[in-house]
């Protein structure tokens, strides 16, 4: 198979390129072949998103969205912000970076669904439950990719089922995987993209749905909180999102540049379900759904370079988020629309090399997209020197610098290496579920509908299996057993009394925390047979 541009992803990046490009081509009569490969069972499956929504970006590709049915239901009609402590919450003052009039609450997954079907109606081949697992390479140069083989069981052999890799060819290949892509990680280092970058750092995003007696449901309301129940010195915060339909989405934002190997963000978020406020909303209401999914929070220092030979980074896998004010859809959608613009000129110039680079990236730092990054670039790495002044430089920005203070913080290490050894540390006593308002991890897994085939080969790969007891366990108590928010890895205890790491891959919802996290850089994410993870919802 042959395609003029492949892309990785039919998430809001991946899908507006797509768009964008066919909508150039029948202005100009040209014919460009363009294919989406998407890892989830379908479109939206595997999309997990707050999701406060910036229409504007939306207008950018279908003016008239409104008309189109887009499922943008709910505008924002009010803004909350406070700081929690144990027991109370104080109001706060609500920075620029944080107002949502004008904005959308909605389900990111149907989002992606409904551009699905513009882009299907526009002639774009949408290829579902095929997974890229890795990359074809020629003097240098990406020109295609293969997919995961189908019907291997879990020591490689060929089963009934088997269907060997598919290979595509691309003239140019658009990553557009979301954070923490395994393709990415794969083509940064390969080919040094990152060596004039500050490196990336992630938050953990842990989300669920609940629907809510008609009294309680505010239909338009965006809370955001900080504080309580992360320590000090643990950069987070949360979100409610009145929905339609009497439903909120309720989530806590985790720092995966936390430092104590013993802090479970799926449990820091169950107990702060528990506040008296929160749990307000939610007694005698009923949870519906669940997920998870890491963030890219570096901003602007952290974004690699964003072409290779053949290709180009976009969306959520170069690291376009606004962790300020924990957006990033809108972000995504332009930097496909500057992509695909880049992509149509660039091969559909007959005097120009089909691999050349282009200047995708000096656009994008001409971009919207960069004064925004820009504007709060210091936000989180303040927080380094505690909460207390995290809170004030945040105030200092919203309100009187607005990002044009004459520095910018860096980021000095990976979120791997901020991991304390456990006897530097102390350990953190959770509440046990009440199975009313907070939960065990296996039931909040259930609600993701998640799936992988029993049989097929572990796609969660130890580098060095004999690293997971002697130094994860020995030294850092075993920290993948709490920040994993699917419990996928447990320590468990043989015969004779030797410990051992059991691997349930079964239940991985596809967060790419423990890429992200592990202290010793162990754990390689790789995607697993197509179809395979979390089937999302109304998420």
């Amino acid at each position: 198979m042959e395609y003029d541009i492949v892309i990785i992803g039919a998430g809001i990046a991946g899908l507006s390129t797509a768009i964008k490009i066919k909508q150039l081509c029948n202005q100009n009569n040209q014919e460009l072949s363009v294919c989406i490969l998407e890892k989830g069972s379908e479109v939206g499956a595997h999309i997990i998103s707050g999701a406060v929504f910036e229409s504007s970006a939306l207008e950018l590709l279908y003016p008239n969205w409104q008309e189109l049915g887009a499922p943008l239901n709910t505008k924002v009609n009010n803004d909350e912000f406070y700081f929690l402590t144990k027991n109370n919450k104080f109001k706060l003052p609500i920075p620029k970076f944080l107002h949502n009039s004008g904005n959308y609450i909605i389900s990111l997954a149907n989002l992606c669904r409904w551009l699905g079907d513009q882009a299907e109606s526009l002639g774009i081949d949408i290829y579902p439950g095929f997974s890229a697992s890795d990359v074809i390479i020629e003097n240098n140069i990406i020109t295609g990719i293969k997919t995961s083989a189908f019907g291997l069981d879990k020591n490689n052999n060929p089963t009934d089922n088997y269907q060997e890799s598919i290979k595509i060819k691309s003239k140019q290949l658009v990553l557009a995987e979301g954070a923490r892509g395994s393709l990415t990680k794969q083509i940064i280092k390969k080919f040094n993209l990152d060596k004039n970058s500050n490196p990336q750092t992630y938050g953990l995003g842990i989300k669920e749905i609940w629907e809510l007696p008609d009294d309680r449901h505010k239909e338009g309301l965006v809370i955001h909180t900080v504080g309580w129940p992360l320590k000090s010195n643990t950069y987070g915060g949360s979100f409610m999102y009145h929905m339609d339909n009497n439903q909120i989405a309720l989530g806590l934002v985790v720092g995966l540049n936390y430092k104590n190997p013993y802090l479970s963000p799926y449990n820091e978020f169950q107990k702060f379900k528990l506040h008296p406020f929160i749990k307000s909303f939610l007694e005698n209401s009923e949870r519906i759904s669940y997920g998870a999914r890491a963030l890219n929070e570096g901003g602007v220092q952290s974004l690699p370079k964003l072409t290779f030979p053949g290709g180009l980074i976009i969306g959520c896998a170069a690291g376009f988020m606004n962790n300020a004010k924990i957006k990033g859809s809108h972000n995504a959608l332009k930097s496909g629309i500057i992509a695909a613009e880049c992509l149509y000129k660039n091969l559909t110039n007959k005097s120009s090399k089909n691999n050349k680079s282009f200047d995708f990236n000096n656009l994008i730092k001409e971009s919207d997209i960069h004064k925004e990054l820009y504007k709060i670039r210091n936000i989180k790495p303040a927080f380094k020197f505690g909460l207390p002044f995290g809170m004030i430089h945040a105030a200092l920005n919203g309100f009187i610098l607005k990002g044009f203070e004459p520095w910018t913080l860096k980021y000095k290490y990976p979120d791997y290496l901020s991991l304390k050894l456990a006897s530097k540390s102390k350990p953190i006593k959770y509440p046990k579920p009440d199975n009313k308002i907070t939960f065990d991890i296996l039931s909040s897994v259930a609600l993701t509908n998640t799936h992988h085939e029993e049989n097929q080969p572990c796609h969660l790969k130890l580098l060095d299996p004999s690293k997971a007891i002697k130094i994860n366990y020995n030294q850092y108590n075993g920290p993948e057993q709490y920040y994993c928010p699917a419990k996928v890895y447990e320590y468990l205890t043989h015969e004779n009394g030797t410990k051992y790491l059991q691997i349930n891959a079964a239940n991985c919802i596809h967060c790419k925390t423990c890429d992200i996290k592990d202290p010793m850089q162990n754990i390689n994410w790789t995607p697993p047979e197509g179809g395979g993870g979390p089937n999302y919802g109304n998420t």
